[in-house]
């Protein structure tokens, strides 16, 4: 039983050790210019030097810095505002073109535009990738609140209960599970906003900056060792949001 718990736990890594085996088979059979694709363990030694004393934990810390940031001011705005027009389903039908319209508008084509109003600087990066996940985690919380069951929201009404607290205590945890969609999504679309405005928005600092900077100067380890963290990252920051839903929001759909 042991034995097999513990295939269970390392059967998600089986994909990662294939995908290192064909990078090094590619690499000692040289597939491509060993200068553009260098083995794995140049790449992860690279990600090592970089996150122990090298300056890759200071870009790590930046784009962790800015993405947390511009998505804490997407979910301010877009939580609240998700759940009045959930619950004012006229008022949202009015407005969804215009939140559909720009939900479905690249990021990165309204980068001139935040670049006219706070010039290059954190503010733009911030300010644009809380722009695309606002959008985001406001569908999803809408949604949540137009989806949410009639019983509980007609039995808030028979116990007397006024409009602010069924927002309050019926429509926001009727919303959460849904919710909790919309800021994984939000908070992913954040960093790869982060990620490419510090590629080719003045940056001197970032994983992204980082990345672009190895690129142009074919500082490859390097290059792949950006990448990784990105990667894990991202990859960190979906985990704890998962982590997060199962243990608060466990009751969903119940």
């Amino acid at each position: 039983m042991d034995i097999a718990a513990t295939l269970g736990r390392l059967r998600p890594m089986l994909g990662v050790g294939l995908l290192l085996l064909v990078w090094w088979v590619a690499t000692a059979l040289e597939v491509a210019d060993p200068v553009l694709l260098p083995p794995p363990q140049k790449a992860f030694r690279a990600l090592y030097d970089g996150l122990v004393g090298g300056s890759l934990l200071a870009d790590f810390a930046q784009t962790i810095y800015r993405t947390v940031l511009s998505f804490l001011i997407a979910s301010a705005i877009a939580i609240p505002l998700g759940v009045a027009l959930g619950a004012a389903d006229k008022l949202y039908r009015s407005v969804e073109f215009v939140i559909d319209f720009f939900r479905s508008t690249p990021a990165s084509a309204v980068f001139p535009l935040f670049l006219v109003l706070f010039g290059v600087g954190d503010k733009t990066k911030i300010a644009v990738a809380a722009f695309g996940a606002v959008l985001v985690i406001l569908f999803n919380v809408a949604y949540g609140v137009m989806n949410a069951r009639k019983t509980r929201v007609l039995a808030a009404k028979v116990m007397g209960a006024n409009r602010l607290q069924i927002l309050k205590d019926v429509y926001f945890w009727e919303s959460l599970p849904q919710t909790f969609i919309g800021m994984r999504n939000g908070i992913s679309l954040c960093l790869v906003i982060i990620v490419v405005a510090e590629m080719f928005i003045g940056s001197t600092d970032g994983i992204g900056h980082r990345l672009i900077e190895a690129q142009m100067l074919f500082e490859m380890p390097t290059m792949y060792a950006a990448i990784f963290a990105a990667g894990a990252l991202g990859y960190g920051m979906n985990w704890i949001f998962l982590t997060i839903e199962k243990t608060f929001v466990h009751w969903g759909g119940k």
